[in-house]
């Protein structure tokens, strides 16, 4: 309860002010928030990196909210690695949506990190960990998670670098919609292609291989 109220607290104009009052600490507030987002799934990504944009400008908050999603997301993705053997990993592998994400891990690492870093919305800790668990290579991980990050994280800061532009022509919010809608709909689209694929894959293996990859 306490953290669902805490929670709740986490308002887009709560967040605006407190990235105003310690904006004397340089980056270090908008780097923060966005590093906690790995931590703190409820935390709301595209208000975060919005108003990243809106108060260090388009530049500068797009490289502070680049750095702290990128380093939130290599951090989770390090300790899970590291831990991959605890019981307790392993049972929560096991989870039907985690199983899924370390499979398509493993068979399209690159691709399925990469294509969902792309979006400011989905199962962002799901694919952290799965691509802990899986074991995927720590330089494709970077590679796909920059690049992935480093789009979405432009195209957000670029709506929330002029936040007024919203309110002399309301109209445009239309297109934040759609961006968000579309988000949401690639999310699923891909999700459902690397099922597609894992479960070709499967049907094409043996019948002995395939029960014991499972």
């Amino acid at each position: 309860m306490f953290f669902l109220d805490s929670m709740s607290w986490l308002t887009e104009e709560r967040l605006l002010q407190l990235l105003e009052q310690y904006r004397s600490l340089g980056p270090l507030p908008g780097i923060g928030l966005t590093f906690m987002k790995s931590f703190v799934p409820p935390l709301p990504t595209i208000a975060i990196v919005g108003l990243n944009g809106a108060v260090y400008g388009l530049w500068l908050g797009f490289l502070y909210s680049w750095l702290g999603l990128v380093a939130g997301c290599v951090t989770t993705f390090l300790i899970i690695r590291q831990i991959a053997s605890h019981p307790y990993l392993r049972k929560w592998a096991l989870r039907p949506k985690v199983a899924r994400g370390m499979q398509w891990v493993r068979n399209s690492g690159f691709s399925y990190v990469f294509l969902l870093s792309l979006f400011p919305v989905g199962p962002f800790v799901v694919i952290n960990m799965a691509a802990g668990l899986a074991q995927m290579r720590l330089r494709s991980y970077l590679l796909a998670l920059c690049a992935g990050k480093a789009i979405m994280v432009f195209a957000v800061s670029y709506i929330g670098n002029d936040m007024n532009r919203f309110i002399r022509h309301p109209g445009e919010i239309i297109y934040v919609l759609l961006f968000i809608g579309g988000s949401l709909w690639g999310v699923k689209a891909i999700e459902a292609r690397f099922t597609r694929a894992a479960q070709a894959r499967e049907k094409q293996l043996p019948a002995g291989e395939s029960l014991q990859r499972k």
